[in-house]
């Protein structure tokens, strides 16, 4: 697949506290963050020049930085002003938006206490993966080798660069089979989510997803959530194990790429994408750019 590479865009990016040319947003290769993992980010999508739930992302952006112990020298609010700047900088209505901090280039060894923090924020086109019809058939899961790990060996609950590393591993192999992604059990072999996703079954009418106390509770996962319950809709937050899974009729994964995305598969497991699936794709659509779902 023929992709414009990142580092030759036109536009602006915002970098510690200015928006300069994206060709000039640039680091050294003796950055702490590209050696060590000393680096967090944020997905989050603008509908209609809007960010949607931009100041929670921020406060996860600073909590994760926290739990990586280290400090983004921009309060929330500032760092919601420069996210809505950039997007107003390069024009575009509706967008994915990425701010990530990671400490420089002052020290390099395991510890750098005295790095710079450095953040930026690029926005860039990123559509809708599919549309309702095509979601409504379902996307194919391979189930990953790798699992994620026990919360009291890793920041688990930061969005942290490093965590990915398994995740792109497991993406890759997936990909290679046939597949668009893959399910992640955690390191008890429960079920836990996909690469970059959180994920829900149904039964008798019922959500239920894996307790997020060892993967990241996604934004996007809370808002399905809350937006399944206002619809009256049970929703239950448990441990579920694998040789559950062919006692549920539906599954679909959620996030800021995937948004609400049906499962037909995940490994030898089946399932029919339907009514609470479409209900909850339409839901979503409504609640992160109402003006478009009235249009």
């Amino acid at each position: 697949m023929s992709v414009l590479p990142f580092d030759q865009r036109d536009g602006y990016i915002w970098f510690n506290g200015a928006l300069i040319p994206w060709r000039d947003a640039k680091l050294h290769v003796l950055s702490h963050g590209l050696h060590y993992g000393s680096s967090v980010f944020e997905g989050e999508r603008a509908y209609g020049g809007v960010i949607f739930k931009s100041t929670e992302h921020s406060e996860r952006f600073k909590r994760s930085a926290q739990i990586l112990d280290f400090e983004i020298p921009y309060s929330v609010a500032e760092l919601d002003a420069a996210k809505a700047a950039v997007v107003k900088a390069n024009g575009f209505d509706s967008c994915y938006v990425r701010p990530v901090a990671w400490r420089g280039s002052e020290m390099m060894a395991v510890a750098a206490q005295n790095s710079t923090i450095n953040v930026a924020i690029a926005v860039w086109d990123w559509p809708s993966m599919f549309d309702v019809a095509t979601k409504m058939k379902g996307i194919r899961l391979d189930v990953a080798d790798y699992r994620r790990p026990d919360p009291q060996t890793a920041p688990s609950l930061a969005k942290a660069a490093g965590l990915y590393m398994i995740c792109t591993i497991s993406k890759h192999r997936a990909e290679r089979r046939g597949y668009a992604d893959a399910l992640m059990l955690d390191w008890q072999g429960r079920v836990a989510e996909c690469t970059g996703a959180n994920i829900f079954f149904v039964k008798d009418g019922v959500l239920h997803t894996p307790l997020a106390d060892c993967f990241l509770d996604g934004i996007t996962r809370r808002t399905v959530i809350d937006l399944a319950r206002r619809r009256g809709m049970e929703v239950i937050e448990r441990r579920i194990m694998p040789d559950e899974l062919p006692e549920f009729s539906e599954c679909f994964i959620c996030g800021t790429g995937a948004e609400v995305t049906p499962v037909a598969e995940a490994g030898p497991y089946r399932f029919t994408p339907g009514a609470i699936s479409r209900t909850l794709i339409e839901d979503y659509t409504r609640e992160v750019n109402p003006k478009a779902a009235a249009a």
